[in-house]
Order: structure tokens, then sequence, then C-alpha cells
């Protein structure tokens, strides 16, 4: 037998047996990404939730050399994308853009569908949000001071909006339980209508994020009276930190990040984290996110995951004493 032969009876042999092992033994020659990522968006087009999931879908495709889509899948507060999410193949290829909604959601509703810490593993933070506690200008007064002795002077008679199971609505009744005031509050389906009401002074009050709420403060249609960030908003300087104001518990921020399925491989969930990081060290990107109002920040997966866990308590202690639930 030729030394030709005999090589060739032997890779046909190691072939054979090959073919006969699990795929789970099978080397794992395919790169990721080898084919198309979907970041599920579990709010509407066109939202700040939105444009920041494109963002990032931008920022993996330009460095991934693959194409990365959006797929917005809306419904029950944020709940139905989570639930698609956290049942997809943990193969890295559909991700979630969640973040404080995941807390929230699961702390609000008696079966949100998932586990905010158990069926997801945290990849990387994209940005941070700060909100202001803001009033129509009909109501007299300049100060939190003033707002706090207005509204316990006149119990029931001011209201706060905020969009049903949202960061605002637990953030408002938050302070309304920690000012002891008698706030009524007034649920809303959407942001915008929201925005309308308070401009025109149908509502008194509200927990606004800078992005939708900077403009109109600035031309004096709604006074902030303190914002909830650890510092004060460099646009207003003379504005209160809810910290300053002595409300030292209060959430300073939302945030917003990238999720994978639970058991999702830790070489995928790693390559993603530094591409994403990466691209939130270039001024293009956080550009694009300051004009939104938000800020970057960066962490590790494993940061992330203890910072994931420390939100999850903090918003299930928030919704607990304020007595919030939805059915």
């Amino acid at each position: 037998m030729t030394l030709l032969r005999r090589q060739f009876i032997c890779f046909a042999g190691a072939a054979a047996c090959g073919a006969l092992l699990p795929r789970a033994a099978w080397p794992q020659t395919q790169i990721y990404p080898s084919r198309l990522i979907k970041i599920i968006v579990p709010f509407p087009a066109g939202g700040p939730t939105d444009l920041i999931g494109r963002m990032a879908a931008q920022t993996l495709s330009s460095s991934l050399g693959q194409n990365v889509v959006v797929e917005n899948v809306v419904g029950a507060s944020g709940m139905t994308g989570a639930q698609a999410v956290a049942r997809a193949d943990p193969d890295g290829y559909t991700l979630l853009l969640g973040g404080t909604s995941n807390a929230i959601s699961a702390a609000l509703y008696k079966k949100p569908g998932y586990d905010p810490v158990k069926d997801f593993v945290p990849i990387v933070p994209l940005a941070i949000e700060s909100d202001a506690l803001l009033l129509h200008p009909s109501v007299p007064v300049k100060t939190i001071q003033e707002f706090l002795d207005y509204a316990k002077a006149n119990p029931g008679k001011l209201t706060c909006g905020g969009v049903t199971g949202a960061t605002p609505h637990v953030m408002g009744a938050f302070f309304i339980q920690r000012s002891s005031t008698n706030i009524v509050f007034v649920p809303y389906r959407g942001a915008a209508q929201l925005i309308t009401d308070l401009l025109s002074g149908h509502i008194q009050m509200t927990l606004g994020a800078k992005a939708s709420y900077l403009p109109h403060i600035q031309t004096g249609k709604v006074r902030a009276l303190a914002v909830t960030s650890e510092v004060r908003w460099p646009e207003l300087p003379d504005v209160p930190t809810m910290r300053d104001i002595g409300f030292t518990d209060f959430p300073a921020y939302q945030w917003f990040g990238l999720l994978a399925p639970a058991r999702t491989p830790t070489t995928v969930i790693d390559k993603l984290n530094a591409t994403i990081n990466n691209g939130l060290r270039s001024a293009e990107l956080g550009a694009s996110l300051a004009k939104l109002g938000l800020e970057t920040k960066m962490q590790t997966p494993q940061e992330l995951q203890q910072f994931v866990h420390a939100e999850a308590r903090r918003w299930d202690a928030i919704v607990t004493s304020t007595g919030i639930k939805i059915d």
C-alpha cells in the first residue's frame, strides 16, 4: 500500500468517526458573528431607547463587519420584547436593549414573564440618563422648600403625571412618599400627551428626562426644582440635585444597555463588550448621545452584572415602599 493511499484511508476514517460525534464535540471553527445580529428594542421607534439601540447597532455593524438590525417589539411596558429575548437561543444573535425598565417591570408586575437577573447576561451599559423634578409655572413657588410647603398646605390639589409603569411613574410615587405630600398621580399611556398636558397646565408636576424637557426649561415653559443626577446639570447650575435638598436615597439615573439571553457564551459577551466600549470612546458616538441628554458609561460585563443585581434590589425596595402594583 502506498503512502498516499494510507494517508487517504486514515483521513477518511477520521472523518467518518467525526461525523458520529455530537455537534458540541466539534471544534467551533466559525468566528462570531457569522450572520445577522438582531437587537430587540421593547419600545416604539423614534423614542430615546430606540435611538440608543440604533446607535449601538451601527457601532457593532461597522466594527464587526456584520449586519446588525433593530427590531421594535412593543407591548406591556417593555415586557413583551424582554420576554422574547429571554426565550431566544443563547448564541449572541438576539440581544435586548434593556436597563432600568427591566428591573422596574419585574418589581411592578406579578408575572412579568422574566427574571431581570437570572434570565439575562449583561453585556455592556450604553448610557445613563438623569431626570428633573418639573413644575408648571402656574404653581406659585420657586424653590423645593416652597413647593413642599405649598403641597402640604393644599393636599390633593396638585397632580403628578407619569407614563404608567415607566421610571418617572415610580420616581414620582417615591418622591410623594418621601416628601409626605398628598399629590394626585395621573397615569399616561405615552410621553407625548404627558408633555403636552404639562406645558398647558393640565397637570402641575412630573419627573422628566433631560433630553425631553431641557428646551422647555430654558424657555420658561416649565420650572425645574431639582435634578436627580449626582451633580448639577451644566445647563442649570442653580438647580440643586435631589441629594442637595436631602433626598439622599433618590435614584440618580436610569441606565440603558445591551443584554443577552442567559447562558450566552462568555467569549461572545466579551467581544460585544469590547466592541461597544471602543465605540463609546469615540467623539462621534459620545456627541450623539450627548444630544439626547445622555452620558456614556463604560463597564466590564462583570461590573455590570453586579450593578444589575443592585438595581434589581433597589427598584424592588422602592416599589414595595410606595405600594405601587400593576396587574
